[in-house]
């Protein structure tokens, strides 16, 4: 058992659904839900499909929290970042989400690749929705989901 399936059985997580890209788990009782990826980079057809699985899931219970563990990645998509931004994240903060905690891969040059495109998308979209969120970039799981 490898640290991540550690934590998740520890704090009773269960294992929703699992493809080649990404694996997702949920508690219910505690309202989280987790995609963590698994492959260095994920087409945007197939990126799309494993959020809008997720959105079914959030739509079926009371969550208020989604952790985005994207230590994985190696290369960084603007089009699916966009999309996961201006759309599901606009969907599913009517769904009551609020909480979004993202982890990084350990790579600097990642973080900033992140930080600039989210600033762009911000001043190419002044509707958006970030201030009505609590959006945290964490360390571990252990910290996205005690925080």
């Amino acid at each position: 058992m490898n640290a991540i399936d550690n934590i998740i059985g520890i704090n009773d997580f269960e294992l929703i659904f699992e493809e080649r890209d990404a694996k997702v788990f949920a508690n219910s009782e505690s309202g989280i839900v987790i995609c963590q990826l698994l492959t260095d980079y994920v087409p945007i057809d197939i990126f799309k499909n494993v959020f809008h699985r997720i959105s079914e899931i959030i739509k079926k219970g009371d969550y208020h929290k989604f952790i985005f563990d994207k230590r994985s990645l190696r290369a960084f998509h603007q089009p699916s970042m966009e999309w996961y931004f201006l759309e599901w994240k606009k969907e599913m903060l009517a769904l009551g989400l609020r909480q979004h905690r993202k982890i990084l891969p350990a790579e600097k040059w990642f973080e900033k690749m992140v930080m600039i495109a989210k600033e762009q998308i911000m001043k190419n979209n002044p509707d958006h929705i970030i201030d009505q969120l609590n959006i945290k970039y964490c360390d571990s799981l252990e910290e996205a989901i005690a925080d």
